[in-house]
Order: C-alpha cells, then sequence, then structure tokens
C-alpha cells in the first residue's frame, strides 16, 4: 500500500497501521503480552494501589477459618484441593489479575486454537499490506487488517475481560472456573469494601459472606470428577468454535463511513466477539451447552443452599447481605457479553433459580442426606433433564420415595 493510499481509504498517510499489522503476524494464534498489559490497565485505572494493610488480612484470615469450619460441617465435603487448610488471601486488583491471567489462560489458548485460520482462509482473505484495486471497499480492507491482527484482538478480548472482571469480582469464583490445584482463595479487599460502602453493609458481615461463598465454591471444585467434569465442558466449548473469516468483513460492509450514525454502529459491531474474532459457534457447543448449563446451575444453587444453611445462624445481617449481593451478581456488566459468548458462562437470574429449584427439590424428597449423594461420582452428576426434574435424579440414584 502506499502511503498516500487510495483515494477512499480511510487509513490513507497512516502507513504505521500496515507496520503494525505486519509485525503481528509474526505472532502465535494469541497475543499473551496485549492481554496481560491491557488486564493490568484496565484493572488498576492508571492508579497506584496500596497493600492490604496487616490489620485487614488477619481478620479476613480468621473469617476464613469460620467459613472454612462452617461449610464442611454443612456439606460433609472436605474443603481442601491439596489436602491443607483452607487460606483466605486479601489482595489488590493487580495480584487478583496476575493470578487469574494464569487461571484463564487455557481457556484463551483452546479458543485460539479453534480459531487459527486454515491455509485456504488466509488465501482468500483480502491483504492489508497489498495495494487495493479502484473497486476496493475501505471496510473490506479494514476487515483484512483486522483478520490480521487476529491474535493482538483475541490478546485484547482475553485482557479486557478479565480486566473488568478484576474491577467487579469479590474473590475467584465469582464466575465457577476452576482455579489451579491450591487452598489459597483470592479475595479483593477494595471490591468487597467499596460494595459494603455502597450498600451501607457491615463490613465483617459482608466479608464472612465473601468467605463462604469461595468456601462453599472451593469445596465442590476440589471434588476431583466436578473439577474434571467442568474444566473439560469448558475446555471443549472454548475450543469449539469455527473460525468465519467472513464475519468481520461482513458486518462492516454494512457500515457507511460517511454516515455518524451508520459509524456508531461499528463499536457495536466490534463488542461482538463474533465479529471480533471471527467466532462462530458449531453445531457441537449447542449440543454441549446444555449440559455446561447444567452443571453450573447445580453449582451455584447448591452454594446459595449452602450459604442459606450456615449465613442465616453465623450471620447478623446475612439476609441483608445476601440481598444487595444477589442484586448485583445478575447486573449486566462490560465483561458479562464476552463471558457468556466465549465460555457459555451465562450466569443469568434464570440459572440460579434453576439450581435453587433442583436443590430444593431434592432436600424436600430426600433431605439433606439426599443432596450429599451429590458430589459422590460423576455418573451421579444430574442430566440436562434431571435438573430440571429432580424427582427423575433421585429415582436414577434409587433415592426415590
Amino acid at each position: 500500500m502506499s502511503e498516500s493510499g487510495p483515494p477512499d481509504d480511510p487509513f490513507g498517510g497512516m502507513p504505521f497501521i500496515g507496520d503494525l499489522a505486519r509485525l503481528l503476524q509474526q505472532q502465535g494464534a494469541l497475543s499473551w503480552d496485549a492481554a496481560r498489559q491491557l488486564a493490568m490497565s484496565i484493572a488498576v485505572g492508571g492508579e497506584s494501589e496500596p497493600n492490604v494493610e496487616p490489620v485487614e488480612r488477619m481478620r479476613i484470615e480468621q473469617l476464613g477459618r469460620v467459613a472454612e469450619l462452617q461449610v464442611a460441617q454443612a456439606t460433609g465435603l472436605s474443603t481442601s484441593v491439596a489436602g491443607k487448610s483452607v487460606s483466605v488471601l486479601p489482595v489488590t486488583r493487580a495480584q487478583w489479575t496476575q493470578r487469574s491471567l494464569e487461571a484463564y489462560r487455557p481457556l484463551f489458548e483452546h479458543l485460539a486454537s479453534s480459531l487459527a485460520p486454515e491455509a485456504g482462509d488466509l488465501d482468500d482473505a483480502v491483504d492489508p499490506f497489498s495495494e487495493p484495486g479502484d473497486d476496493a471497499s475501505p471496510m473490506a480492507w479494514l476487515g483484512g487488517l483486522m483478520k490480521a491482527m487476529g491474535p493482538m484482538m483475541l490478546g485484547m478480548s482475553a485482557g479486557s475481560l478479565l480486566g473488568h472482571l478484576a474491577r467487579r469480582s469479590f474473590g475467584q469464583y465469582d464466575l465457577p472456573v476452576p482455579r489451579a490445584d491450591s487452598d489459597e482463595i483470592l479475595l479483593v479487599a477494595s471490591n468487597v469494601d467499596a460494595f459494603g460502602e455502597e450498600w451501607s453493609l457491615d463490613g465483617d458481615d459482608l466479608r464472612l459472606w465473601v468467605c463462604l461463598h469461595e468456601i462453599a465454591h472451593h469445596a465442590v471444585l476440589a471434588r476431583p470428577h466436578v473439577r474434571r467434569r467442568l474444566e473439560q465442558l469448558l475446555a471443549d466449548y472454548a475450543a469449539g468454535f469455527e473460525p468465519d473469516p467472513s464475519a468481520i468483513e461482513g458486518r462492516l460492509a454494512e457500515l457507511d463511513p460517511a454516515d455518524t450514525a451508520s459509524l456508531q454502529g461499528l463499536q457495536s459491531a466490534l463488542g461482538d466477539p463474533e465479529v471480533l474474532l471471527g467466532a462462530v459457534q458449531n453445531p457441537a457447543q449447542r449440543e454441549l451447552l446444555p449440559h455446561l448449563e447444567a452443571l453450573v446451575a447445580v453449582i451455584v444453587g447448591y452454594v446459595d443452599h449452602v450459604m442459606d444453611t450456615v449465613g442465616g445462624t453465623l450471620i447478623s445481617g446475612y439476609e441483608m447481605v445476601t440481598e444487595a449481593v444477589r442484586r448485583r451478581r445478575v447486573t449486566a456488566d462490560p465483561a458479562d457479553e464476552f463471558t457468556q459468548r466465549l465460555f457459555g458462562l451465562d450466569l443469568t437470574q434464570a440459572v440460579y433459580d434453576r439450581g435453587t429449584r433442583f436443590v430444593g427439590g431434592v432436600v424436600e424428597r430426600a433431605g439433606e442426606e439426599g443432596l450429599r449423594r451429590l458430589w459422590q461420582a460423576e455418573a451421579e452428576l444430574p442430566t440436562p433433564a434431571e435438573v430440571d426434574a429432580p424427582g427423575l435424579w433421585l429415582a436414577r440414584i434409587d433415592l426415590a420415595d
């Protein structure tokens, strides 16, 4: 492309874009450096974060020990992954981001492998470095450039998702994504404190609520077969996308560079993972999704049940804290769209309600002892149909009345 660019080239006179794209082509399928830099930038917002005060750190550790004991007694499950006591570690947003980048990296690498273009796709793509012909579409040229920048785009998607999660998450299980084999549980102190101030909640009540929530999730995901099943479903879903090189060009071709309203649609288009990454859901993913949704619904429904069982007697302001947190968790956030579309984790109120109905149905028919069968073996995990009809699950595991 010449430095002046073609007459209709909206990027004429900016040869650095081509240089940047050439540089990006030397990367693999995912620019993890871009992910890390953007995630950290969003997480801290350009500000310096103070370390958690030692007094607060000790207080949270004490609350964590109380929560661990209560969860173990209520569930009958080991709360440990590695055989040691759980440790709740208060961290800054930056520290949460560093740990979470490594936890989520395998999922993004599965996604990157699924979106790596085939040789034929590259042959058919618009070359952003060539001299466009007279009839070349500026938007087609932009689509070709964005395809060349695919690894950077994916890295930025990962960074954006994790950066926004860092600013919102209370702990490491706001999304039920398994972490490394460790009994160290992260709690983002600044996020918890800010939420408590916003809702005028007692600080220790809220901190203990979060500790219960995190340790209850940890206890379920510490079950090897539950962890293995969830990891496999998430990995298979992320790896199941089909690349569609025409997705970007097709959407952008509808935009008129001279129309302000049309250009506003560009921002919306670039917020769509299918457009930004050329990621198209395939039939195998649609078949897998009900199984992922069913398992996640049961996990979150069970955790809510454990917390309702324990929290009412342990936390004086439990109902107030629960109402505030449960309103917050179903409020839309910039990271929600990508989380839902890329990993199949759509934690709507309907998902929580579905899990709650299943757990309530089991307890009503078979009591707490029947509920404890839920996590005993992979073969006893409920199917999607059984989640909606707990009597079927109880019948299958021979606990029906």
